[in-house]
């Protein structure tokens, strides 16, 4: 039986805020496809871009894209203001996502709304349920959410520098160093599991509309993990790394090329033996 859909990531959907979100106009959307008998809702990677904007080269193979949250859900809970949101230089196009303004808009009001979240007296009963569903999400996502918000505190501690930069016993993940950074960097860390938190409530609600209308959403993902990301970091066992934790093949070059003049991704290779 065939049947047919459209392509539109969620950066493109329409919104006030620079880049497209799990707003209403996604839900809008799902409602287009719905009336005009579609079936299929693809989309393109969801992870947080890393370099280059780039969302093929994602600090976390887990991890969701802080873009996306719908930052009138936090209006509505009192977590912000229309006007603080309204106040931040969004790029001004409606044409293309300017990454730069939305990066520096985007986690400013996003550490805004975290620490109203835990502050606020304001709506107690509804936010502490909230919280308690948090708790919850961070006990049954541990296995990769603990590693990834650790990587971007410390990350961001050292000025967004690579891990294989990072001081030796940091490189290396030596309990004692990781211990450290966890106390020295909890609030970091516990504002890094506020936005998964947050992403991936928005985004199951949005996949369930879709998905009861009839919708199927299909994905897109990476072939390869990115070098700078939590998973490399965390897993270096996973992957062809030498003993300075450089990779030792990477993707797009022999004997990993698709052709003779491919593309570099620069992706480190993974260790099929120690997979095996």
């Amino acid at each position: 039986m065939r049947a047919s859909g459209i392509l539109l990531p969620i950066s493109s959907i329409p919104s006030n805020y620079g880049i497209g979100c799990f707003s209403k106009e996604a839900y809008a959307f799902v409602d287009q496809l719905a009336e005009a008998g579609q079936k299929y809702w693809q989309i393109l990677p969801l992870g947080p871009t890393g370099y280059g904007d780039s969302p093929y080269q994602s600090f976390s193979t887990f991890a969701g894209n802080p873009y996306f949250i719908d930052l009138e859900e936090l209006i509505q809970r009192d977590l912000l203001t229309a006007a603080e949101c309204a106040e931040c230089d969004w790029g001004g196009s409606k044409s293309y996502v300017d990454y730069e303004k939305v990066y520096l808009s985007r986690f400013s009001l996003l550490r805004k709304a975290y620490r109203r979240f835990y502050q606020m007296d304001g709506k107690e009963k509804e936010l502490q349920l909230i919280r308690e569903e948090m708790e919850a999400f961070e006990k049954e996502q541990g296995f990769w959410l603990a590693d990834y918000c650790l990587y971007m505190a410390i990350k961001d501690s050292l000025e967004g520098i690579s891990w294989n930069q990072w001081p030796e016993d940091l490189k290396t993940r030596k309990p004692e160093a990781l211990a450290k950074a966890r106390e020295e960097l909890k609030e970091d860390i516990s504002f890094y599991a506020f936005q998964q938190f947050w992403f991936y409530r928005q985004w199951n609600r949005l996949k369930k509309y879709a998905n009861d209308r009839g919708i199927k959403i299909i994905g897109d993902l990476p072939i390869y993990v990115a070098f700078d990301g939590a998973d490399a970091w965390a897993n270096p066992d996973l992957f062809q790394f030498d003993e300075e934790a450089t990779p030792a093949a990477v993707a797009g070059c022999p004997p990993d090329a698709f052709s003779a003049t491919g593309q570099l991704w620069g992706n480190p290779l993974y260790n099929w033996e120690y997979h095996k």
